[in-house]
């Protein structure tokens, strides 16, 4: 569940760009595998090596590290009675050289008294080795200054070759003919000339190989056999000299591998450490506080995965009475950034890495528990509510009050008074439960509920009115506003249809129409229109309490407005035994439950005694129907009723 959790934060990428400046590929191993500690002390100690190990790297520079990769496959062989080859003793020498200068660096670092630094005392020197290392072995080959015995039986090998090629070429200037070549070819490791096949009996010795196409023969000349052989013995000598060399050098790194040990065990955390300040530097990052006390604070955090320059900066709180947050604004505006950024900003200061803030002091969790993301999977057959559900379900499950909830879009994929409903029911839940909490939701009820509740703080994404674009910027303590009348306003829908709107959705409470300033100014009949809309509106919420409704109060004809989308219908079949009423959206049938359900205004004010409703609930072609039938009986006429919709 935990890896889960760190992909929707997106943790593991932070974790990838962690790795790009790890040499090592077990160290890289070990920070795929990075995970919270749940020790203030140890959370403590790793973001104070990290802290540290920047200082290193701003005033020093970056340390002198080595890649381990081969070194390791090359050490797990001593001990068995196997040399090590030439390039496997070079790969140690430059490691010790690495560590070497690494103890330099580190003494340098001192004067910075950092716990970082004196890793360098544990790191041993063992410039002997390297030395003999380098001096035996160059270009992965054996050196001839390796020892004097080897450098005095190559210098042989190379005389006794150099008498054979003083003969052959003595052969070759005196016999033209019979060569097809004027130079001493090496075949086999012997010395041969290239015969024409016709003169292969004038040269006395043995026929070394022969041409591809069969013209010439390489034929080692008797004179030069017993040369031939000596050469043969002086790099059999050889041979056994090498061998003997690196047993030596074998001997010498398998002396000293408990001290090689311990320098790798010391590049491999320094190598961890470096990488993690040079993420900080990278990052522009600081030291977050940690601190036991339930509480998050956040002053312009930057999500690190985002540019910098593109980045509005967040500022968060939540601890001591306030355990939940409510985040609500426009589609776009950001809650998703915030929430994650809440999410990976506690998770990576939890795992001992600085964060991109200006200021930050995080709470100790035991989970980070997150739904956030679509989810949907065609393969588990889940759909967007499925896979929230699911996720909440197990949420809640392993939440208790040391740990973080993060729910976006709370309640959404499905039917919105049931998701209303849901949505409340998980944060009061969350509430009981003592955890650290943070939602995202379009519901007003939920805003509500996060306004009278306990321990609970409504918070918004800003908008700016004049550009329609969102700000990205987290505000605390306020709710967020519908912004569909103000956008609709700037795209140039006319003033008094914008005041309409605002009444029909909010009555007079809660709605400012817009100042004078607008540019389009109502014709005197709608203003007077508008008053008398208002008037209607301000009459039916005096006689109307919308906290007790009665299915039986309404009547055909009457307006409505349908809760929790706040659209307007009217009546058209009133309430059957389930309490459930016909309204009609939009050109649309629906049954809908009279407790989703607001008079606005009743029929009697908007229609004359015995009005026809025909007219406005039935078709032409039904309403012409019914005029016929009233006259005579006539078996061809039809009249067709849409089916009705639960909603």
């Amino acid at each position: 569940m935990a890896k889960k959790m760190y992909e929707i934060i997106e943790f593991n990428k932070v974790l990838n760009m962690m790795e790009e400046y790890v040499l090592s590929d077990k160290v890289k191993d070990r920070i795929r595998k990075l995970e919270p500690y749940l020790s203030e002390a140890e959370v403590s100690r790793h973001l104070n090596e990290t802290t540290e190990g920047r200082l290193i790297i701003e005033q020093y520079g970056n340390p002198p590290l080595a890649a381990l990769n081969d070194l390791e496959k090359s050490l797990c062989l001593l001990g068995k009675g196997i040399l090590l080859m030439p390039e496997q003793l070079e790969s140690i020498a430059r490691f010790l050289t690495a560590c070497r200068r690494l103890k330099a660096y580190l003494r340098k670092a001192e004067s910075t008294s950092t716990a970082v630094a004196s890793y360098g005392n544990s790191i041993y020197d063992l410039s002997e080795i390297e030395d003999e290392i380098n001096r035996a072995v160059r270009g992965s080959q054996i050196d001839d200054k390796a020892s004097p015995q080897l450098a005095d039986i190559r210098k042989k090998i190379v005389n006794a070759g150099e008498q054979i090629k003083s003969k052959l070429d003595s052969l070759l200037r005196n016999n033209k003919n019979w060569f097809s070549e004027s130079f001493v070819s090496i075949r086999n490791d012997h010395y041969t000339l290239p015969v024409k096949k016709e003169y292969k009996r004038q040269v006395d010795g043995a026929v070394i190989d022969v041409s591809q196409s069969g013209s010439t023969y390489f034929i080692e000349p008797s004179s030069t056999r017993k040369l031939q052989d000596d050469i043969a013995l002086l790099h059999i000598d050889e041979e056994n000299e090498i061998r003997r060399i690196l047993y030596t050098l074998t001997a010498l790194v398998e002396e000293h591998l408990p001290s090689i040990n311990i320098n790798i065990e010391a590049m491999e955390s320094l190598d961890f450490i470096f990488s993690k300040a040079k993420l900080s530097i990278a990052m522009k990052a600081i030291e977050p506080q940690v601190a036991t006390k339930r509480k998050i604070e956040i002053m312009a955090g930057r999500h690190p995965l985002l540019k910098s320059e593109n980045v509005v900066p967040l500022d968060f709180s939540i601890g001591d009475d306030i355990r939940g947050v409510v985040i609500t604004g426009p589609n776009t505006g950001g809650k998703t950034v915030a929430l994650k950024t809440i999410g990976l900003l506690s998770t990576m200061a939890q795992s001992g890495l600085h964060i991109p803030a200006e200021y930050g002091c995080f709470t100790m969790n035991n989970y980070v528990l997150c739904d956030i993301g679509d989810g949907q999977s065609i393969t588990e057959n889940l759909s967007t509510f499925s896979s929230h559900m699911t996720n909440i379900i197990e949420i809640l499950h392993s939440a208790d009050d040391q740990s973080l909830v993060l729910l976006d879009e709370l309640g959404s994929g499905t039917d919105p008074a049931e998701g209303m409903g849901l949505a409340t029911a998980i944060l009061e839940e969350l509430s009981c439960k003592g955890c650290l909490f943070v939602a995202t939701t379009h519901y007003p009820e939920i805003k509500e509920l996060a306004k009278t509740a306990l321990g609970m703080i409504n918070a918004r994404m800003a908008f700016d009115r004049q550009t329609l674009l969102p700000l990205y910027k987290l505000e605390i303590g306020e709710a967020g506003e519908s912004c569909a009348l103000y956008i609709a306003k700037r795209l140039g829908l006319p003033q008094h249809m914008i005041d309409r709107a605002g009444i029909a959705a909010y009555g007079d409470k809660g709605f400012t129409p817009a100042n004078t300033n607008s540019s389009f100014t109502a014709s005197p009949r709608e203003n007077k229109y508008n008053e008398q809309f208002a008037k209607r509106i301000k009459k039916q919420e005096m006689n109307n309490t919308p906290n007790n409704p009665r299915s039986t109060s309404f009547n055909i004809g009457d307006s409505v407005m349908v809760y929790p989308q706040k659209e307007i219908g009217i009546v058209y079949q009133k309430a059957n035994d389930k309490g459930d009423i016909g309204v009609q959206v939009k050109k649309k049938k629906l049954l809908i439950n009279h407790k989703r359900l607001k008079l606005r205004v009743p029929a009697s004010e908007l229609y004359p005694e015995d009005y026809d409703f025909s007219i406005v609930f039935d078709t032409v072609e039904n309403r012409k129907a019914r005029h016929d039938m009233e006259r005579k009986h006539d078996p061809n006429l039809v009249i067709q009723i849409k089916g009705e919709e639960k909603s």
